[in-house]
């Protein structure tokens, strides 16, 4: 994939932050000690770094996280696969959205992760390298990761696989359960239930190729994570929990912005870099379980 732009600018995680803990300004200028003029200038993106500071710390975000990301001083780097996964970037609408391919190089056959907008480049690949697609596994049923969805699966036959928390719209689409495993030669792929950002939003993880692979839909995002106003705690613990737990040298394919990995997201994405808990444990003396 070329380089593509971080989904997320700071002040949208920002907001992202404050909608998803239903947050007022009048309360966060309150907590943050900062004017109504300076909240308003950063949340459109201006860079008062001593705002953007305070205003992290009562948002669960990490300053130093937020800061960096402000300056744009990172971009997320991965491990290369020399063969067997793809990426594809389209354009929908005023954005990009991204969908992936895995294969098994000795048998040729292949699963798709989400469609895109568009599907050229993937049958494209699949027929440059004589695969058979077996699997469309959707990570969440939102029309901008479906939006090719007719055409992959009448050219290819292939089998329409969704959550059964969010069953797809589509004639003899089947649905799995939360931790289904699924194969392909040698690779394994397995469902983890990242709901948040939708009901049945889910990440694969996949092992078996050059390095551990989670295709994450819009669970997370380099430096950032998808947007959820009504469920941001749930996709929050769930992407600490499910998928920040998983090797730190996993590749993380997300729906939008760059390829990424948990180590570099445990360091650099403001919503998890040095997170707090939640809520507090009931009795103060016993440690935390940090997984982080």
């Amino acid at each position: 994939m070329a380089r593509i732009p971080l989904e997320d600018n700071f002040n949208d995680v920002i907001n992202k932050a404050q909608r998803g803990l239903k947050i007022s300004d009048e309360e966060l200028i309150k907590l943050a000690e900062v004017t109504p003029e300076q909240l308003a200038a950063v949340k459109e993106g201006k860079p008062l770094y001593g705002v953007i500071r305070r205003v992290a710390r009562h948002l669960r975000l990490s300053p130093d996280a937020l800061e960096q990301h402000a300056k744009r001083l990172w971009y997320p780097t991965h491990p290369m696969f020399p063969r067997g996964f793809a990426a594809f970037n389209t354009p929908h609408e005023d954005m990009t959205v991204n969908s992936y391919l895995i294969w098994d190089s000795r048998e040729r056959i292949a699963a798709a992760f989400d469609t895109g907008a568009n599907c050229d480049e993937m049958l494209s690949l699949i027929a440059a390298e004589k695969l058979k697609l077996h699997y469309i596994f959707l990570t969440h049923t939102h029309p901008d990761h479906i939006a090719a969805l007719p055409r992959l699966a009448a050219e290819t036959k292939a089998s329409v696989w969704s959550s059964e928390l969010e069953p797809v719209d589509f004639p003899g689409a089947q649905f799995f359960k939360p931790n289904a495993h699924f194969h392909l030669g040698p690779l394994a792929i397995k469902t983890l239930l990242t709901s948040g950002h939708s009901p049945g939003q889910t990440t694969f993880y996949v092992t078996g190729l050059s390095w551990p692979l989670a295709i994450v839909g819009d669970s997370i995002f380099a430096s950032s994570m998808g947007g959820s106003p009504t469920h941001h705690t749930e996709q929050w613990r769930n992407n600490r929990e499910k998928i920040l737990v998983l090797p730190r040298d996993t590749v993380l394919a997300c729906g939008h912005g760059p390829l990424t990995t948990v180590a570099q997201e445990r360091e650099h994405n403001p919503f998890f870099a040095h997170p707090k808990p939640v809520n507090k444990p009931a009795t103060p003396n016993v440690p935390e379980n940090d997984h982080a």
